[in-house]
């Protein structure tokens, strides 16, 4: 009987960042091309309607130059998600993206539409930061390390101040990634261990 090798965690995770990058960018073109009909797909906070932003508002930008900012990230974290576990990094990511878009719906501005992959790369620095310290792998440790020494800037974006940015997406986004990094810890507590 032959067995087939398993394919390393690594490629699944090129494969599956890079398609999504490749959907973003067939949903952009699309847009733009039909006179941006799938802005209003963003979220919309408080507005029944604007809860299909929560499923749609991350694989939606507004515009060329919006997509272009997010698109680098995107490989980087989003590949860097997934390289130690894909099912993990998946998982990791729909609660980075569910917590995200309800924390929009529910906090920001009314009349406002919100959308863009940023709520999802806040999530991942967020995720990758915090998940080696509660697993206390070593490899996940120096990613979390080399995630924060290159996008430590980038986590001011969560606090209000640039006009036509999503704060709230920044935040919410990050509060996601805290909440996986928690949920999806893979150390297990020794039964023996005791606490006062």
């Amino acid at each position: 009987m032959q067995t087939t090798a398993r394919e390393p965690a690594w490629k699944g995770a090129a494969l599956v960042t890079g398609g999504f990058v490749a959907l973003l960018w067939v949903l952009e073109i699309f847009d733009a091309a039909t006179g941006n009909p799938l802005d209003a797909y963003g979220v919309q906070p408080r507005s029944e309607d604007g809860l299909a932003g929560v499923a749609f508002a991350p694989t939606l930008h507004f515009g060329f130059d919006h997509l272009v900012s997010n698109t680098v990230p995107v490989l980087v974290l989003g590949f860097l998600t997934l390289a130690t576990g894909v099912a993990r990094g998946l998982a990791a990511t729909a609660i980075i993206w569910v917590v995200g878009g309800f924390g929009v719906w529910l906090f920001a501005q009314p009349g406002s539409t919100h959308a863009g992959a940023s709520v999802l790369i806040f999530g991942w620095i967020v995720y990758l930061v915090v998940r080696g310290f509660l697993n206390r792998r070593t490899s996940e440790i120096l990613i979390g390390v080399a995630v924060f020494l290159l996008y430590s800037g980038a986590l001011l974006g969560v606090l209000p101040g640039q006009p036509g940015v999503s704060w709230q997406g920044h935040l919410f986004g990050a509060i996601g990634g805290f909440i996986a990094a928690r949920a999806l810890t893979t150390r297990q507590r020794s039964e023996s261990s005791i606490t006062y």
